[in-house]
């Protein structure tokens, strides 16, 4: 049989293979007929009546455009995308022929925004694509490939007569005085020439169809890549509520304060986006329906908690560990009793303080009674935790998440005379589907409850590690390394997977 680690390695890679760019878009995408052409994406028609343009922003987006150009063949007449900085050699080194473009390729690729920072050659980038949309007309087709993570970074055209330069020092005011990345996007988007609706806008009167790679939790269309294709829900107000809020508004850039006095004070209204379709083709929900779907083939009875799990990764990490001694005890047969009361009880008051979006709590409890020893169970949720840096250690919050849940169940183990851990063997996974966790080569880690022991009986103390945010150093000492989930680059990005693998001993 299987060992469980086997088999959230297949879970993770059938997740994350669901939202690759080629892949994802060649099942979503199909050009029919050749007399008068149609786009059909999921089932949409869209004629191609004249020209039919490409234009994308993020991450994901070269893979997107090379699988869209396979797709479109001759009748794309020409495209432009920007992407991160060194990623094409980063492609070529991985030996990711399929995320490349073709040598005669008929779209043009600005790599730029070094460090997801907004730079020269990302405005070059976004006045390119700025520009090609200007010169569409009615009989037109814009098709957008937007990548969420990096997207708006690579899109960055200030009102004139901002400079880039300005928007960013404001940015950066704003950041170090505590404002929210919402916050931020609020105010990035009014000085913005292509956010927040602004490319449909410049597009129309030409019809556009955006294909979008979701990374925000909810997948909210006027966030994801700062919404250059959806009608924005904010006005000039809310930017200038933000400003009084941190306390800047009276020491503004004059070109801010003039671009700001001539906005709009409404949102474009909503039937100003008639001419535009958007489109999530990828996103986390849809890489769990899959490791759902292959963890059942598997023979697992599975469950999909949330694709929405935010919070700090201590917080998560214990509701984690109350849902693992659950199964434990309903493997056990003890279900029912003081400890199985004292752990609902722990996670329902856990779950009111996360407030996860979609974390069917209810239906995971009443599925319990009916879990039988021999057929394991899956849990699977996605999403982005949060670490809180104390330390100076090197990690990521997945490898963070996993070392924490490693604790966490020694914890219960150690403490608990009865506890059920014992007939049960478990394994935790926590990765980041793009390939990558924090600064590290590593996507994730993985634990299990006797993680701790063997640690100490190495001389390493996971306590530590946590107190200084060093997860990465203590997976690569810890067994050789065996414990971190190294996938390298995926060339997609849909947040994080965790998986919960219990079955009986």
């Amino acid at each position: 049989t299987m060992s469980l680690r086997e088999h959230a390695l297949s879970l993770f890679h059938g997740a994350v293979g669901a939202v690759r760019p080629a892949p994802m878009l060649k099942r979503a995408l199909k050009l029919q007929g050749d007399g008068c052409p149609q786009l059909l994406v999921k089932g949409q028609a869209f004629p191609v009546k004249r020209d039919l343009y490409l234009v994308g922003f993020g991450k994901a987006v070269l893979g997107m455009a090379a699988a869209a150009e396979e797709i479109l063949g001759d009748h794309l007449t020409r495209g432009i995308i920007s992407v991160p900085l060194g990623i094409q050699e980063r492609l070529q080194r991985a030996g990711m022929q399929e995320m490349l473009l073709k040598p005669h390729s008929k779209i043009q690729v600005i790599e730029g925004a070094k460090n997801n920072l907004p730079d020269a050659e990302a405005l070059k980038g976004a006045i390119a694509i700025q520009e090609l949309a200007e010169g569409l007309t009615a009989d037109d087709l814009l098709l957008v490939l937007i990548s969420g993570r990096g997207g708006s970074a690579l899109l960055p055209a200030p009102i004139p007569p901002i400079l880039l330069e300005e928007k960013e020092k404001l940015t950066k005011m704003l950041a170090s005085r505590g404002a929210a990345i919402q916050e931020l996007n609020i105010v990035r988007k009014t000085l913005s020439v292509l956010k927040g609706g602004g490319l449909a806008q410049l597009a129309h009167p030409a019809r556009v169809v955006s294909l979008i790679l979701s990374d925000v939790i909810g997948d909210p269309l006027d966030i994801i890549a700062s919404g250059p294709t959806a009608a924005s829900s904010h006005s000039v107000q809310d930017c200038l509520q933000i400003l009084t809020k941190y306390n800047l508004l009276h020491n503004l850039p004059k070109s801010v304060e003039m671009v700001l006095s001539n906005s709009p004070t409404k949102p474009t209204a909503p039937e100003n986006y008639s001419h535009v379709s958007n489109i999530i083709l990828g996103s986390n929900t849809l890489a769990l329906e899959e490791a759902k779907r292959q963890a059942e083939g598997l023979g697992y009875a599975a469950l999909v908690l949330s694709a929405a799990v935010h919070g700090e990764v201590g917080r998560v990490a214990m509701l984690y560990c109350h849902l693992i001694q659950l199964v434990c005890l309903g493997f056990a047969s003890l279900g029912e009793g003081p400890l199985s009361d004292e752990l609902r009880g722990n996670l329902l008051q856990l779950a009111a303080e996360l407030q996860i979006p979609g974390l069917d709590l209810d239906e995971f409890l009443q599925a319990l009674p009916g879990l039988r020893p021999n057929r394991p169970v899956c849990i699977l949720a996605g999403g982005e935790t949060t670490v809180q840096l104390r330390g100076t250690g090197k990690g990521g919050r997945n490898q963070e998440l996993a070392l924490c849940v490693g604790l966490g169940l020694h914890r219960a183990q150690t403490t608990g005379a009865s506890s059920p851990q014992g007939k049960c063997e478990i394994l935790f996974l926590s990765g980041g589907t793009d390939g990558q966790d924090g600064p590290t080569e590593a996507a994730g880690a993985f634990c299990s409850p006797r993680l701790v022991a063997e640690a100490l009986q190495q001389g390493l103390d996971v306590e530590a590690f946590l107190r200084s945010n060093d997860s990465y150093t203590f997976f690569s000492q810890f067994q050789g390394g065996h414990h971190l989930l190294v996938t390298g680059l995926t060339g997609t990005n849909v947040m994080d997977i965790q998986a919960i693998l219990i079955r009986a001993m």
